[in-house]
């Protein structure tokens, strides 16, 4: 009643129904649970909502009910959150126990349905004060308490382990039609948000079996393909959906390769398929192409990885996304993959090589050099404008690289000498005629060789001096450099220049 007389009556009234909640609610804390009184508190809270449809009552009476009942219900929903969090998180265990086949022990001290309640409730009211306010904050709360309500539901229900992945992968495909469909912002990004967090909840929680694991990533593989297909969705949305669907479509295939007897390095095969099967429809992914190819290079990634314990196997998974990415780079849109192309075929016959103990590679690499250079030198005739990385840069590091892997682990002088020169020679080349890939190329290698060759007597001479000697000479080395900045930095932008005027 004071809220009527007090000139601050949204203050009054804030105040007084924060009392009021608090001391009925203070009933029901000596026989309740601490999730339920919280559901109790949050159950009066509801009236001062719904003070905002009562146009009988002054404006600032309204405005500080309804605040107050935001405050508790903001509360009741801070609390319940904190508890399904802590839920989820208990899936976290299940990393410790992959594909162990157990049955989760229910929490004796969960606190049940009270916390659906509280955050479903908390859903509605927040829902409700959007409608009544015409704004869409509380609609985003709103769609976040209700996921958190029931996706949380049937692991604090205690339901068993397949009804829980059940309803648990309706819940965020629901949301994640929410997220597709949603014309406004706000809700489109929560939705997303919730989608993402679901998916990788039950996803780890799949993890406990080995059949859970494929159904379950099996369906929000395809459900994600789905979502990336629909075409009236976002554009983000879109192509996170994209992404996910390459990501569980090569989670499937590892999982494939575990349940097989194959060796780890040969699950890398099926692995493969994945940027194949990217390649192989390109502009047919429309807006998402981008993102599945990114991905899909993520897979292939992971797929050298695995097979990175076998060297025959390596150089064969190097060679397959070679011929990938060569096929890829046959559309003109993506002709920059025949460069990794040609990285992963060289890889994979340097692979092959050292597996076969080849002791000598220029035995192999000079043949391969040879004609490439020819090529190189008729192409610049017919275009003089023609880059030398694409006419020369291809055979010169066919030889150079192996040579120099090779020169670095011969404990001998003859290797490195030769390499150092024909490296001098290539260097020398490159700059009378001009040419950046001769000139950077054999630049690079000259420098590893001298470097290699004379690391041993910088150590020796390093060793040899006071052990102050070497800080003071960097602190020289770094005192020169600092008074003369402007002036290298002009250096430097000069050596640049010049170098990109060359061909």
């Amino acid at each position: 009643a004071a809220a009527w007389r007090e000139p601050r009556a949204s203050a009054a009234a804030l105040v007084g129904a924060l009392a009021a909640v608090a001391g009925l609610g203070g009933v029901a804390r000596p026989v309740l649970d601490p999730a339920w009184t919280v559901l109790a508190h949050l159950l009066l809270a509801l009236p001062l909502l719904a003070a905002v449809r009562v146009p009988a009552l002054p404006a600032a009476v309204r405005r500080g009910s309804a605040r107050a009942g935001a405050a508790v219900a903001g509360l009741a929903a801070l609390s319940a959150g904190a508890a399904a969090a802590t839920a989820l998180a208990a899936r976290l265990r299940v990393l410790g126990e992959v594909w162990a086949e157990t049955t989760p022990d229910g929490d004796p001290y969960a606190p049940g349905a009270a916390v659906t309640l509280i955050l479903l409730i908390a859903a509605g009211a927040a829902w409700g004060t959007a409608r009544a306010l015409s704004r869409p904050e509380p609609t985003v709360v709103a769609v976040v308490l209700a996921w958190a309500g029931l996706f949380t539901a049937p692991v604090l229900l205690g339901f068993p382990v397949a009804a829980v992945f059940a309803a648990q992968l309706a819940v965020a495909g629901a949301v994640g039609v929410l997220a597709l469909r949603s014309s406004e912002r706000g809700v489109r990004i929560a939705a997303a948000a919730c989608t993402a967090v679901g998916a990788a909840s039950v996803s780890l929680g799949a993890l406990d079996g080995r059949t859970a694991t494929f159904a379950v990533w099996g369906l929000l593989g395809a459900g994600c393909a789905a979502g990336a297909a629909y075409g009236a969705a976002s554009r983000p949305v879109r192509s996170g959906a994209a992404v996910c669907a390459v990501g569980y479509a090569t989670g499937v295939l590892v999982a494939a390769g575990a349940v097989s007897d194959l060796a780890v390095t040969w699950w890398a095969l099926p692995v493969l398929a994945v940027p194949a099967l990217a390649a192989a429809l390109g502009p047919r992914l429309g807006e998402v192409r981008l993102p599945v190819e990114i991905a899909a290079a993520v897979a292939g990634v992971l797929a050298l990885g695995l097979s990175a314990g076998r060297a025959g196997t390596l150089a064969l998974v190097l060679a397959l996304a070679g011929v990938v990415c060569a096929g890829a780079a046959v559309r003109p849109e993506r002709r920059v993959l025949g460069w990794a192309a040609g990285a992963l075929l060289a890889a994979a016959t340097w692979v092959r090589l050292a597996e076969a103990g080849v002791s000598a590679p220029e035995a192999y690499t000079l043949p391969v050099t040879v004609p490439a250079l020819v090529v190189g030198l008729l192409r610049r005739r017919r275009d003089p404008q023609a880059s030398s990385w694409t006419a020369y840069g291809p055979g010169l590091a066919a030889t150079l690289v192996p040579s120099l892997l090779a020169a670095w682990g011969d404990p001998g002088w003859m290797r490195p000498l030769v390499l150092g020169a024909a490296a001098l020679v290539v260097t020398l080349v490159g700059a009378r005629w001009r040419l950046q890939a001769p000139l950077l190329l054999g630049g690079a290698v000259l420098a590893a060789v001298a470097v290699h060759e004379l690391a041993p007597y910088v150590v020796q001479v390093a060793g040899a001096l006071p052990r102050w000697v070497p800080p003071a000479l960097a602190g020289l080395l770094l005192l020169a450099v600092g008074a003369t900045y402007e002036r290298r930095l002009r250096d430097a932008r000069r050596l640049r220049a010049a170098i990109g005027r060359l061909r």
